[in-house]
Formats: structure tokens, sequence, C-alpha cells
């Protein structure tokens, strides 16, 4: 049963009636539209239009484009749904998750680093007005999983810290920022990423917690946010081993699936034991996490039939509809189940006032809000944010500052695994080598860079140089790590440019160094003989500059890490 009238919806009696005649009108193909989020990218405005008219789905989650281009298009799709849509974004660090040239405020763990729930707040509020600004009403975020395996390569920098107590604060915290900016919140990944090492998007990962042990951390962070009224929770593609026992005694270990298909979790612990009472939303349902477990012709309706109320992105529209039809005729799903699903998807669209805003005329902002997005104030909140982020992790022989005064020469080296695709499609932004290098130069440095383009390999570039040589040319070396990825490989360790090359830190016990990691916070691991260590979190120009001015002494290192940037090994602090 739905408590309509109760949290998260707080439906009044116009609301609800405006639920039940919507649902009672819609036809058989525009209750499964509305049980799917689409997924635009670079799409034009007649592509749009058809496919909505074609389709009728609740809504998208788009690729962001510049401001202007977003916002007539989502007008397009509000002008031309006959249910209010849903419009998302993940705005997991800032704007810059739902609209080119918004504003990053700082990925989680720095928002956890600076060891202050305020921030939390401004990510959430600042972030979610710039997404607001574009017709955006709906944030998949915040990402509330816990970092318990450094190992993870899912959330190493987007969860807020490794302690239920600490994400549970941070996550409300934003939450909060986000309605405060009208836009409602969808936590994940349920139930619980950061102890399996691997990746959902490539391979069925598992949270490997007992029960108890999840009761107070997991458990902890999912029923506090649901006491503060969480309209939405996003279900990721992991395994509960020991509450799908718990649940169903005598389960066999085949039949244990991801969340997403499995009803002992949906109904039995997520609705049932912690009394969840809003929108369910599947991860992604084209990750091999999902799509590895049964035919994508079972996913479909199987997943609402085990208690998801919206499937996250079709993967060919009319097979899946076809799908959903054919787990109705056979009798996966019934008929009251569909019902249900839609009714709590009407309910969040009615909880957020859209049916009001639909008569009104203002599901899109006035078009001059579009002047908030990468605004100076906001730019100022997000360096402000990254200032109390940034973690001086090491610094066990004292080098720093290091000044042009005092060391003046430098050899930067970089490692950088943006993958070349993204380059291609322009995702990728300047590198950090070029960004590290200006800055140094800016405060007085001088600065050389390793030349790859040499035909002769790693032993024979450290044989063209001999170590008095390299020691008489530099005083410092600066190493600036940038390892990043998606869902490609199950691990994001720091891969050198070749084998046995000049930027494998040999010169630790030679010169000065610093590293400095701008995205993963447990890089450290992989360079435990470096004796100077900084969390930037991360790889923008704004960000670097403060490291620089930090390191030279100009600002104090304010940071403090929310996870366990030594990775549990005792010869990374020495």
């Amino acid at each position: 049963m739905i408590d309509l009238k109760g949290k998260p919806f707080y439906l009044k009696d116009a609301d609800i009636q405006w639920v039940e005649n919507t649902l009672a009108s819609l036809s058989l193909d525009e209750k499964i539209g509305q049980l799917f989020m689409d997924m635009l990218w670079n799409n034009t405005g007649e592509e749009v239009k058809e496919r909505i008219a074609k389709y009728g789905m609740s809504g998208f989650r788009y690729n962001n484009m510049e401001a202007d281009k977003l916002y007539e298009q989502n007008k397009i799709i509000q002008e031309n749904s006959k249910i209010p849509a849903l419009i998302a974004a993940n705005v997991e660090a800032g704007g810059n998750g739902a609209v080119k040239g918004g504003t990053m405020f700082g990925a989680p763990v720095a928002i956890g680093a600076t060891q202050d729930k305020k921030y939390a707040y401004d990510m959430g509020y600042y972030g979610c007005k710039e997404a607001a600004a574009v017709g955006c009403n709906w944030t998949f975020a915040p990402i509330v999983d816990i970092n318990k395996n450094w190992r993870n390569c899912v959330i190493s920098n987007r969860c807020f810290s490794s302690e239920a107590d600490q994400v549970l604060e941070m996550s409300l915290e934003y939450m909060r920022g986000a309605k405060d900016a009208g836009v409602a919140s969808c936590m994940k990944h349920f139930p619980g990423d950061g102890l399996d090492e691997r990746d959902q998007h490539i391979v069925t990962t598992i949270n490997t917690m007992d029960c108890e042990e999840w009761d107070q951390t997991f458990g902890k962070v999912y029923e506090g946010m649901i006491d503060a009224g969480v309209p939405s929770v996003m279900i990721g593609h992991i395994q509960l081993p020991s509450y799908s026992r718990k649940l169903v005694p005598g389960i066999k270990d085949e039949d244990i699936m991801p969340a997403t298909l499995s009803k002992e979790l949906l109904q039995g612990l997520l609705r049932e034991k912690l009394k969840f009472n809003g929108l369910i939303l599947t991860d992604a349902t084209h990750m091999v996490g999902l799509t590895s477990k049964m035919k994508r012709s079972l996913i479909i309706p199987t997943a609402i039939a085990c208690g998801c109320d919206m499937i996250l992105y079709y993967r060919d529209k009319d097979e899946d509809i076809e799908s959903m039809k054919a787990g109705l005729a056979n009798g996966i799903l019934t008929e009251e189940r569909l019902n249900e699903a839609v009714t709590r998807v009407l309910a969040f669209k009615a909880s957020m006032k859209l049916h009001e805003k639909q008569k009104e005329g203002t599901l899109m902002p006035d078009k001059k809000v579009l002047d908030v997005i990468g605004c100076e104030e906001h730019k100022q909140v997000a360096q402000n944010i990254a200032d109390h982020a940034i973690t001086l992790v090491k610094n066990t022989k004292k080098q720093l500052p290091l000044t042009p005064e005092t060391h003046k020469r430098i050899m930067l080296y970089s490692v950088d695994s943006t993958p070349e695709i993204m380059r291609k499609m322009g995702m990728a932004g300047e590198s950090v080598e070029d960004i590290m290098k200006s800055e140094l130069e800016a405060v007085g440095f001088q600065v050389d860079v390793q030349d790859w383009n040499s035909a002769l390999n790693g032993k024979q570039l450290l044989a063209s140089q001999p170590i008095k040589d390299f020691v008489a040319k530099y005083d410092a070396v600066v190493l600036v790590v940038n390892v990043s990825g998606f869902s490609q490989s199950n691990e994001r360790r720091i891969h050198w440019n070749m084998p046995m090359g000049p930027d494998i830190p040999w010169y630790v016990t030679e010169l000065p160094t610093v590293c400095v990691s701008v995205e993963n916070p447990f890089h450290l691991i992989d360079v435990p003989m470096v004796p100077t260590y900084i969390n930037a979190y991360a790889n923008n120009r704004e960000t670097i500059k403060l490291v620089v001015e930090k390191m030279i002494g100009k600002s104090e290192f304010k940071g403090e890490s929310s996870v366990d940037a030594f990775c549990g090994a005792w010869d990374t602090r020495l």
C-alpha cells in the first residue's frame, strides 16, 4: 500500500485526485511510458518531439550541453509531454553535472575532507540552482555509499566518507540544499557500494557485510535519509547475500540477485524494514552488473515486479516496451503492481508540484536565471570549498614549503589516465600537466616536463641522464597524478607512461619530491616512497592553483581526509 499523504509525498486531497484521475486516464502504452526514464544525447528538437509523441516516457536524463541549448531542449520536453516530465542530472559534485559551464563545487570526498557539513549544503544548493536554471528538477544524488575498501573503483572520490555517521550528516545537508534550490533528491546506490573492488558497469558486485554490520552502517544511513524524507532511491546492481539469505531462508547462491531484481531486498528490506514509501528507480539498465543475470526481455518486467517503480534507460525502446507487455501477458508482472508503480511515479511528480506548475506554465524557469550558471558568486563558493578540502596527507621529511627561492628548478612528471575517447569527444578539458606547469611558473618556478616523443625505452631514457646531472639541473620533483575512468576496468591505479621510465619515483632519494593526486584519494598505495603527498580531489585550474599556493606556504592546508588515504598499509606512512 502507498501512503500518498505520508512521508515523503505529503499529498493533499487535490493532489491525490490528480494522481488518481491521471492514472485512470492512461492507456496501457501510456502507463508503460511512465515507467521509463530516457537518455538524450545531442538530439534535435524534432527528434525529442517525435520520441515523446511515440513513447510518452516519464522523463529524461540528458547529456550536458551549453546552457541555452539545454534550456531550449528541456522546454521542448515539457511543452510536448502530456504528463509533466522528470528531467534529471547527476548533480553529484555541482552544476557541472547538469550543464556545460556549470560550477564544480567538489567531489563528495572533497566535501568530506572539509569536515564541515555546511559545504555539503552548499554543493547541493548552489549546484542544484544551476541545474534548476535549465529546467532540471531531479538530481541523482546524494551518493550515500560508504568507502570501506580503498580498491573500490566506482566511488573512490564519489563518497563523502568511510564512516556512516559522516556520510549521513553530509547527505542530509546535500538533500536539504537541493530541496531549497527546488530540486528533488535521489540517494544512491542501494544496498550500498564501497566494499567490492569491482565496477557494476562491467560485473555484478557484492556488498559482503553481514546483516548486523549492514544495519549499523549502510542501514543507518538509509534509515536516517528515509526518516528525513528522501523522496527517491536509485537501486544499484549490487547483491547483498546476507539479507537475501535471511529474508529467503534456503535461497540458492545462483538465485541471489542484484537488488534491482531482488524482491526480498526491495520489498522486505527497503519497503518493510526501512519503511521507505517513496519512488524506487533502477540504476542504468544497460550495465552488465544487471544484464549478466538474465535476458533483458525478462529484466524489464521483473524489475518492476520485484519492486522498482521506474526503469533508467531503454536499450531498444520498442523491444523494452514489448518485453513489459509480454511480462504482463505471461504473469511475471501483474496489472496491480504496474498500477502501483505508475501511482508512485505520479505521486512523486505531484509531490514536486509539477502538475500545478504545468497548469501555471512555470515548469521552466525564466530564461534570465541562466545567468546563475558559473557565476562569480558560485566560483567563490567553489574556491572556498577547495581551500578547505585540499589535504596534506603526508610530509614526513618536512619538505614543504617549496618556494622559488629555495627550489626554483622543478622537474614535473605527470600520469594522466584520461581515456583517449574522452579527449576526442571534447570531454577531457585541460591536461593537469599543462595546468600544473603554468601555475608553478606563475609563482616563479622554472619547470621542465618529460618529453615522451623520444624513441628510447625507459632504461635508455634513465641512462641518458646521469643522476649527478639530474641533481645538478633540478632542485625538486613534482609528480601530478590524474587517474580517473568510467566503466572500463575494475581498478583505478597508477599506470606509468612506460616500463621502468623516468617518471617512476626513483628520484625520491635524490631530490625533494611532492606527489599531487587530483582525482583518486588512494594513490599513496602506489607511491609509498614519496615523502610528501597531497590529495587535491579535483583536476581543474582553480584547485591546482590553490595547491601551488599551499605548497609554497602562501596558505595553510586545511583538509582532513575522510577516508583512509594510507590504504591500511604501514609503509605509506613512512
